[in-house]
């Protein structure tokens, strides 16, 4: 009874499955290549003999699909005004490989937009390189869509480039976050990333895996002035108390130097937060960075520092007004400095002067 129910179900496919063989030769224009593969979509399952249903029966979908992707075609070729001869080929291959990547047809439509100059297989090229360093589609899409200059690389600097963040660790899916942040870490000089990798590692010595963590954690860094990130730094170890680890925990080096001070300065004039000893020992409990710089200002100040808002903002006006103070103070200092050794050389040749006339009287 089993293998007549198989036979007749086998004779009730193979009209269906050529009636679907028949309604996709006029959309492809390709019966060799269409039947070939409809008829390898058929499988025979491992229990019964039974033969599972195609892909054209089991869902309208993947029907629908080649169909689709010509529409797309045969759109973006009127829109780029390209004849359809020479340019569909290549651009159904693109847009097929983007598809089997995980592009919707309106990302992959906006993609195909977003740099007029750029060709089809310069896109698939560079996406390709993005997706091999563990990228999502989203991100991708992201990433292009902001700095659309990454497509007019050339594929060997984005290859060697992306060979480079693997050695900085950041591959494997850690790229999610810089790339989003920084793109431009794609098309600045390696000789600027350079600079404040070893930054970090010689003069604020963060070991290997801390340097990992702060660029993906914190790839605002890598568009700081040198000397304003150290500075920074400098600031969190000496002035703040903070180790290297709290500082790559904290994500402390993400934040704006003004925010910083102002709130740290803040809470020591309340008494707040003080600066730990040689010994790492303070005479109070200091709250936590990520108390002080990772919350909101209405929960820094309900929370933390327990005054209300109007009391901050008049301290940040008496702070600015004193750091202005400061620098024009230091400006005029060295303008002093300056004018001392001006007048201290005008002696001197006053002095060389006098004792040239002395030895010509002498004469």
């Amino acid at each position: 009874m089993r293998a007549s129910f198989s036979v007749l179900d086998w004779h009730r496919l193979i009209p269906l499955t050529w009636a679907c063989i028949a309604r996709q030769i006029p959309h492809l224009g390709e019966q060799r290549r269409t039947t070939a593969s409809l008829l390898r979509k058929l499988t025979t399952a491992s229990n019964g003999g039974f033969i599972k249903e195609s892909s054209c029966i089991r869902s309208s979908n993947s029907v629908q699909e080649p169909e689709c992707r010509k529409n797309l075609v045969q759109c973006l070729l009127e829109e780029q005004r390209t004849p359809v001869e020479p340019g569909s080929v290549v651009l159904e291959r693109v847009i097929s490989s983007l598809q089997d990547m995980g592009f919707s047809n309106a990302h992959i439509n906006e993609l195909l937009s977003v740099q007029p100059g750029a060709s089809p297989q310069q896109l698939l090229d560079i996406i390709s390189e993005f997706i091999l360093l563990g990228l999502n589609p989203e991100p991708v899409f992201v990433a292009l869509k902001k700095s659309p200059q990454l497509l007019k690389l050339p594929i060997k600097q984005v290859r060697k480039r992306s060979s480079y963040l693997r050695k900085l660790g950041l591959g494997e899916g850690k790229l999610k976050r810089v790339l989003s942040c920084c793109p431009e870490i794609f098309t600045m000089p390696q000789q600027d990333i350079d600079g404040t990798v070893r930054l970090l590692k010689e003069k604020c010595l963060f070991t290997v895996q801390q340097v990992t963590r702060i660029l993906h954690s914190c790839p605002f860094v890598l568009r700081e002035d040198l000397g304003q990130l150290q500075y920074k730094f400098q600031y969190a170890y000496f002035r703040m108390g903070i180790t290297h680890a709290d500082i790559v925990k904290s994500e402390y080096l993400q934040y704006p130097l003004n925010k910083i001070k102002q709130r740290h300065i803040y809470l020591e004039r309340l008494g707040r937060y003080q600066t730990p000893d040689k010994k790492g020992q303070t005479q109070i409990l200091n709250p936590l960075v990520k108390n002080i710089l990772r919350v909101s200002e209405a929960e820094f100040l309900a929370r933390t520092a327990c005054t209300s808002v109007e009391e901050f903002e008049v301290f940040k006006k008496l702070l600015a007004r004193e750091e202005e103070e400061s620098e024009s103070g230091t400006s005029d200092g060295k303008r002093a400095s300056l004018d001392e050794d001006e007048e201290d050389e005008e002696d001197e040749d006053d002095g060389e002067e006098d004792d040239d006339e002395d030895d010509e009287e002498q004469l």
